[in-house]
This record gives C-alpha cells, structure tokens and sequence, in this order.
C-alpha cells in the first residue's frame, strides 16, 4: 500500500514548512531527502511519522530503492534556487537543477509515482525572455520545457506550481542563499543599515510561506495535472520594502541577472496557470516584525 509522500529539500525553508503542513493534515508517514547544502537540522519537525534521510536527489533511485513501492508522490522542492548565486555556482546550480531533477523525474516514472515541482517566476518575466538572464531561470525553464514532454510521451503524473519571492518562518536570513526579507530582517535585528541592490525599484510579489505551503497541499489534492501560481495581489519595490523598516538604508551595485519585475502570466509553456493568491500582507507582517524586536 502507498503511504509515503516524499520532500526533497525537506530540511529547507519551503520544504519543512510544507512538512509541518503535510503533518497536520494526512496521516501519511514522510520521507525527507537533503543535501543540507542550505537545510539545517534546526528546521527538522519533531514527528515520529517524519524520516531524514541525507544525500543528493543525483542518487534518489538508489537512495529510495526499498521505499519506491510505497511512495505516492514527492514534492520536489529540493534544487538550487538563488538567481545571481546561479553564476558563481553554476556546477552546484546545474547538478541540483539539471542531473538532480532529471533523476527525480524519472524516478517518479519508472514507478507510477505523482510529482510536485516548484517552478519559479524567475523564467516568466520579459514575456518569456527572462528564462536566459540567469543559470538559474534557464535550467528552471529547460525542466518545465522536459516535465511537458514526459507527460505527452510516458504520461507522467505532475502538478507544477510557481513561487514568488517566498517569506515567513525558517527562511533563510545570512548568507549567499539568504531571502531579501531574511536579509532585511537580519540587518535590522543587527542594527545595521538595510542594503538595497541598485537600482531598488525592481519589483516583487513577496509570498507568504503559509499561503504558499496551502496552495502547494491544494494542488497535490485537486489532481488536475495542472500549473499554479501562488503571488501576492499587491506588488512591492525593493525601495517600499526596505522603508517599511523604518530605518537607515544603503545600496549595493546591481547585478547580473537582475529581473526588474515580478511576472504573472497567463501561460507556462502551452498551459494556462491557475492563478493563486496569498492572504497575508508583507506590510503586515514586517510591522509585527518591528513590533517583536522594539
């Protein structure tokens, strides 16, 4: 009997707030598989229904061999997603994004096992053209591009969902893999000065990890074999963001694969994406933020 759902990248900022959620709401026992290449030990859920396991989704075949009769589906949320590190780390980008996800993907047909991949907004913007500005978006893009066609040769089993700009608990604040709202929120518990990277009024839809964690449970649930983006209806500068801080701000140059605007879109490939949209405001939350640590 299936009864095993796995979570690469389960002991990351997405994939173990999606494991707390999958937690509350099946009964179903979970396998997560890291790397601990950003994950930590501190994000672990205390579950007896809940197993570790580390090692790279390279290996997932041999890794999950004894499991593979008993897994029903695996969120996929376990690549390398930081668009600037991209270039500096481009063989760590392309082994996770590239020989990692093409091993998953084929692990899930080889035996009749649903996906759930997360996509990014980082492929969507410049009507389309974005998916080249970094190794990142293009290896995203090019995994979209082959989950299609897997579908439409072998019939393979995926929800595909996009994320924008992710915050909330667990993420990460320090480091080259740090969120703009962990790096903000790090600086301002520092006493230090927010940085903005130049020109900051490139724009986002900062996300909620809740409202993202819910839309990525929704869409393992509705079997539609379908794409779906989970934003926010209002859209911020990095420029709003960092005075909603209310303190000193400093800019950094700009960078290469810098996207100046957080797309929503109506296709993905040749498919229509179910649009989603998070309860929680950014503005909101950074107050309660400001509030906890005044």
């Amino acid at each position: 009997m299936k009864s095993i759902i796995v979570v690469t990248g389960g002991s990351g900022f997405v994939g173990s707030n999606l494991i707390e959620f999958l937690i509350k709401k099946t009964k179903l026992k979970i396998i997560s598989l890291d790397d601990y290449s950003t994950g930590t030990k501190k994000n672990h859920v205390k579950s007896k229904r809940v197993k570790y396991i580390k090692g790279s989704t390279i290996n997932i075949n041999k890794i999950l061999s004894k499991y593979k009769k008993r897994i029903i589906s695996i969120f996929h949320f376990g690549e390398f997603s930081r668009i600037f590190q991209s270039f500096k780390k481009f063989q760590q980008c392309f082994d996770s994004n590239s020989i990692g996800s093409k091993e998953v993907f084929k692990f899930c047909l080889d035996n009749n096992i649903k996906l759930i991949y997360s996509a990014t907004s980082a492929s969507l913007g410049n009507k389309g053209m974005d998916k080249n500005l970094s190794p990142y978006a293009f290896t995203k893009a090019k995994n979209l591009e082959l989950l299609e066609n897997l579908k439409k040769w072998f019939n393979l089993k995926y929800e595909v969902i996009y994320f924008y700009n992710v915050y909330g608990p667990k993420q990460i604040k320090i480091g080259d893999m740090a969120t703009v709202i962990g790096i903000f929120e790090h600086q301002y518990e520092s006493r230090k000065a927010i940085t903005v990277v130049k020109p900051g009024t490139q724009t986002r839809r900062f996300t909620h990890i809740t409202d993202t964690v819910q839309v990525c449970y929704d869409a393992w649930k509705s079997n539609k074999c379908a794409y779906y983006s989970i934003s926010n209806t209002k859209s911020y500068s990095i420029n709003e963001v960092a005075k909603m801080f209310k303190t000193k701000i400093s800019y950094l140059p700009s960078r290469l694969g810098e996207r100046y605007a957080s797309a929503l879109t109506n296709m993905s490939l040749n498919n229509k994406v179910i649009k989603k949209f998070g309860k929680i405001s950014l503005k909101d939350y950074i107050s309660s933020f400001i509030k906890y640590n005044n």
